[in-house]
């Protein structure tokens, strides 16, 4: 995202604000979303419609399951495994 103006920086916090209604900041600029074909295509839509193509990079990973065959974490890890009982 294009942070050097105020527009750039708006458009990443609408970036931001959608990947987080779909699943996790897990860093500043990263998100870690679970989602079905459906949601996917929703997200990438509105996520598309949001950024300048110009100015701004999009990049989208699709990982496969299981999470933990394909990521690793050193460090701390604020994961949330939304399939899991949740308590609040």
């Amino acid at each position: 995202m294009n942070t050097e103006t105020k527009a750039g920086r708006r458009r990443l916090r609408k970036v931001a604000t959608i990947c987080k209604n779909y699943g996790q900041r897990v860093q500043f600029s990263v998100f870690e979303c679970r989602v079905d074909e459906a949601k996917y295509e929703a997200l990438r839509a509105q996520l598309v419609k949001v950024i300048d193509k110009e100015t701004d990079s999009l990049r989208l990973y699709r990982l496969l399951p299981p999470r933990e065959k394909y990521v690793e974490v050193f460090g701390l890890d604020h994961y949330v495994d939304f399939d899991e009982p949740l308590i609040l």
